[in-house]
């Protein structure tokens, strides 16, 4: 039974004196990081914490005057990273073409790629659940205090909850390991909270399977098993990149420090806007199916887009480059398993050139300009982005069926092989 992960994000309320305690801390806390990573990028990246901790943790102490349990912490926050990092080079590696052959290569890559070590520029630190944080009630005013530990010792603090993270502290949920931050002159605290799924996905229980296909012009195109068909346009999404992306290149020009400071502002703005366009997408999702739903989506981990930018203009390069389709890969995964739902991948060959009628292959039915395909065997017309969902669910069917890893293929003699269950 899988776990669900969220992040809690708490506004954290400090005095004077307090914040300058957190300051130091937090500050301390970024050069021990660096310190750390300076280290493991000039000894061949080492990344077991316990041979780390063998080597540094006596120097982080004396020189950053970090507590024990925030040595250790410094020590995990850098390998966390350098961990992610790699599986980011493992996800997505290096392609490029030859231009003699006119064939593309991929290059995997590891962290001997890096040609710096990480830097940790922005004063942050890692406090761990009842050693470095608690939760702490007055018992005379009933007031819930954030007690945090700093080098100068415990403080204790006021916090908003906002009514979306009430649940999260009536006990049926876990607390990890908190980060506290700084935003604009402000202090937040970000708690990672798990909670079992009561409901657990069972495929002979499955009502709707749902194919879904990501795009850009519409962000999502999805078909069920009643042959219904949904389209969720990207025009007013697009609009908006295209002037946040103005924006940018206005400022981009200047090169300026207030200039360099507003596209820091504008990047976190556009962040935060797609990943609440991509949460509505998915609560829709969710809330439309409901439990004991496969949502079936394409694995796009080592799909190269590369091939397709060269006959688009920048602006559309720019757009398929940049679009998260990952993230929305995610909320849909976790809030689905929230109602007793799964989303599985499956891979994306020829599901936009089959033909969901009669099964035929063929790369030139698809009309990328009109978006239309025109199966050139029985003649069957439909949106380009529908016969992609139609092709997806079909492979999501077969997966219920028992097929472990439905995929379209051809044969030698070029004809398309039915997937079998």
């Amino acid at each position: 039974m899988a776990d669900t992960v969220k992040t809690m994000k708490l506004h954290i309320h400090m005095d004077d004196s307090d914040i300058s305690s957190v300051e130091y801390m937090t500050e301390q806390y970024r050069l021990a990081c660096n310190f750390v990573s300076q280290y493991i990028f000039d000894h061949d990246f080492p990344m077991s914490s316990v041979t780390l901790s063998n080597r540094l943790y006596q120097t982080i102490r004396s020189e950053f005057g970090l507590k024990s349990q925030m040595a250790q912490s410094a020590i995990r926050t850098v390998t966390a990273r350098y961990d992610g990092i790699r599986t980011q080079m493992r996800e997505k590696p290096y392609k490029f073409k030859d231009i003699y052959t006119n064939k593309w290569h991929c290059i995997y890559r590891n962290l001997n790629w890096l040609q710096k070590p990480v830097l940790f520029s922005r004063p942050q630190a890692d406090l761990v659940r009842n050693r470095d944080y608690s939760f702490v009630t007055d018992q005379k005013t009933n007031t819930t205090y954030l007690s945090l530990n700093t080098l100068d010792g415990r403080i204790k603090v006021t916090f908003d909850v906002p009514a979306c993270f009430s649940d999260y502290f009536d006990g049926t949920w876990s607390l990890g390991t908190g980060k506290i931050v700084s935003l604009k002159d402000e202090w937040y605290f970000h708690i990672p909270v798990t909670r079992k799924n009561d409901i657990e996905f069972d495929k002979d229980q499955v009502k709707h399977v749902v194919g879904i296909d990501r795009g850009l012009r519409y962000l999502m195109t999805t078909y069920n098993e009643k042959d219904q068909t949904s389209f969720y346009s990207g025009e007013a999404v697009c609009r908006k990149k295209d002037t946040f992306n103005k924006v940018r290149a206005e400022l981009q020009s200047k090169g300026t420090k207030s200039a360099k400071r507003a596209l820091k502002r504008i990047s976190g703005r556009e962040n935060r806007w797609m990943s609440d366009v991509n949460h509505c997408l998915s609560k829709t999702l969710v809330d439309t199916y409901g439990s004991n739903t496969l949502f079936v989506m394409e694995d796009l981990t080592d799909v190269s887009f590369d091939e397709n930018l060269r006959s688009r203009n920048s602006k559309q390069r720019n757009e398929l480059r940049s679009w998260s389709f990952y993230q929305l890969e995610q909320f849909l995964t976790y809030k689905a398993e929230e109602v007793g739902s799964k989303v599985i991948q499956v891979s994306p060959e020829y599901t936009s050139q089959r033909c969901p009628k009669c099964g035929r292959i063929h790369k030139a039915n698809r009309d990328h300009d009109s978006h239309l395909y025109t199966c050139d065997c029985c003649g069957y017309q439909a949106n380009d982005d529908q016969v992609g969902a139609m092709n997806i669910q079909l492979l999501g069917t077969l997966w219920i069926s028992g097929n472990e890893n439905p995929k379209f293929r051809i044969s030698e003699q070029g004809k398309a092989i039915r997937p079998t269950s």
